[in-house]
């Protein structure tokens, strides 16, 4: 069985490396993007199945790079987050039960899918 890919949107490389750690810790492949650009265009390129994107990017907002993203690939869920710290293991796990439970209640999720 093929590991989920993870698409890991984040400007600093440290909480890049954390977070791509413990990603893979769980299980995920991990794609890797510095910028909101870059994302996109990894989002076009990769079969990805969930991206965990910064809200604070060099070239431009989470919010505008999400819509962006879910205009592309409607389907794959979009978690959009602000740093890393004390909340990113809860985050992490929050994330990997949406992703691994394939009959979920959609209205549940609708603020990290809508």
């Amino acid at each position: 069985m093929n590991a989920v890919r993870v698409l890991c949107v984040e400007n600093h490389v440290e909480y890049l490396d954390a977070l791509r750690y413990m990603l893979e810790a769980a299980g995920y492949e991990v794609v890797s993007a510095t910028s909101g650009s870059q994302g996109l265009s990894m989002l076009t390129k990769q079969p990805i199945q969930g991206v965990l994107l910064e809200y604070d990017l060099p070239d431009a907002t989470g919010t505008a790079v999400r819509a962006e993203m879910k205009r592309i690939k409607p389907e794959v869920p979009v978690l959009l987050f602000a740093g890393v710290g004390s909340q990113t293991p809860f985050l992490l796990r929050f994330f990997d039960s949406y992703l691994r439970h394939a009959r979920r209640p959609e209205w549940a999720f609708q603020d990290l899918d809508g």
